[in-house]
């Protein structure tokens, strides 16, 4: 019946909606993994992505975040840096993110890359970087972006798009063109990682998921069958599809 009803509110057949993805002969198997180190492996996958001209915006990330309750909310956001630490993003601290990350900081993360057919899922903490950090970034964005940054009260209710548009006529006005932008409440966040899953898509649905993460459940213990030691303590695992 629901199936039905979606049918009906629109004209394509959303239930028959699929692509083909990846063959046999493609298959993402762990012996392909040169270190078992998920960051060093999602560098990898990250550099191919960005030599696929198809990919336009292979940093394009969606962060998920909670409030205390447990009220999930999602949007897109741009990797800016990945290291050995973990991956950061900046963000204006008066957002909805930065809020519900002042009383959570449990964060999820996905990438997709349709055209490689790869998607990796990451689930961690997230903490701010330090001010020097955030404000030499800010200063390295177009000043065009730290002007709107400046000018913009974000998640927050404003009467009409003119208001931004006056506003940032007001900062250009005051600042000459010139004249340094202040960082506003502004600035990164770092998001350690706890497990990373890289997935790669099948045709026939037995898509290829394989899991990194820090901790041993109670009980567990690495057989090298279900469960494999990693490096720099790090342990993999697949998943099925």
């Amino acid at each position: 019946m629901i199936l039905k009803f979606f049918r009906r509110m629109s004209s394509v057949d959303i239930s028959a909606l699929r692509i083909k993805y990846k063959q046999k002969k493609d298959i993402f198997h762990e012996s392909s993994i040169q270190v078992k180190d998920p960051l060093h492996l999602f560098r990898k996958w990250f550099d191919e992505a960005c030599n696929t001209p198809e990919i336009i915006e292979p940093n394009a990330m969606c962060l998920a975040t909670a409030t205390k309750d447990a009220a999930p909310s999602a949007r897109f956001v741009l990797l800016k840096d990945v290291s050995e630490c973990g991956f950061t993003f900046f963000t204006n601290y008066d957002s909805r993110k930065a809020e519900e990350l002042a009383e959570n900081p449990k964060v999820a993360l996905a990438f997709y890359w349709l055209p490689l057919r790869r998607s990796v899922r990451i689930e961690g903490t997230a903490e701010r970087i330090s001010r020097a950090d955030s404000e030499a970034y800010f200063h390295q964005r177009p000043r065009a972006s730290q002007i709107g940054a400046l000018a913009s009260p974000q998640s927050k209710p404003i009467p009409s798009r003119d208001f931004l548009d006056q506003k940032e006529q007001q900062i250009k006005s005051e600042l000459g063109p010139d004249g340094v932008v202040p960082l506003p409440n502004w600035g990164g966040y770092l998001v350690r990682p706890a497990a990373v899953e890289f997935w790669q898509g099948q045709t026939d649905r037995l898509h290829d998921r394989i899991r990194f993460r820090r901790e041993l459940r109670p009980g567990e213990a690495v057989d090298e069958n279900l469960l494999h030691q990693g490096e720099n303590g790090w342990l993999y695992e697949r998943l099925a599809p």
